[in-house]
């Protein structure tokens, strides 16, 4: 196994680190449903996203869906998220791990009557942001426009067979 080939030839190392404190607002609010810009493909240059997702209580999330540009990962910080891997729902607590590589069948809500948090990282990122933002908007417009938004977003749903 070897590293990549280096990206920064400089001697000295540079001051570029991005801090973004606990307690900095979300960056957009759906209902009870909060979304944490942590780590955008613009401030990582395309090399990930990094997004915190605190859902509310019985928070429906997207249905069957890949990706055919980025894998995409969650981490279950608390509560409780189903995550399903293509195959089977699996109840999923803190500290559990999915990681789905690009073209894996995937989905995610939340069942409980409790709050829950994870974190979603893209690879290689993606501008996920519009994606985000507008995914509700777009759906309730329906059609080619929609249709067209889904392909821009890198995002195939199938018939829910789960």
């Amino acid at each position: 196994m070897s590293y990549p080939e280096p990206r920064y030839l400089g001697d000295n190392g540079e001051i570029t680190a991005v801090h973004r404190p606990a307690n900095t607002a979300p960056d957009l609010v759906r209902g009870a449903n909060r979304t944490h810009y942590l780590a955008t493909h613009a401030g990582t240059g395309g090399e990930f996203g990094l997004y915190r997702l605190d859902m509310g209580p019985r928070a429906p999330g997207p249905s069957t869906h890949f990706h055919r540009t980025i894998s995409e990962s969650f981490f279950v910080l608390s509560g409780s998220v189903q995550l399903y891997d293509g195959e089977r729902w699996a109840t999923c607590g803190a500290g559990d791990f999915l990681y789905v590589p690009a073209g894996g069948l995937h989905a995610f809500k939340n069942d409980s009557d409790d709050p829950a948090s994870m974190l979603m990282l893209f690879s290689p990122g993606a501008p996920r942001e519009e994606y985000f933002e507008r995914v509700a908007e777009m759906a309730q417009r329906g059609g080619q426009e929609f249709a067209d938004f889904l392909v821009r977003h890198d995002s195939y749903f199938v018939d829910d067979a789960s």
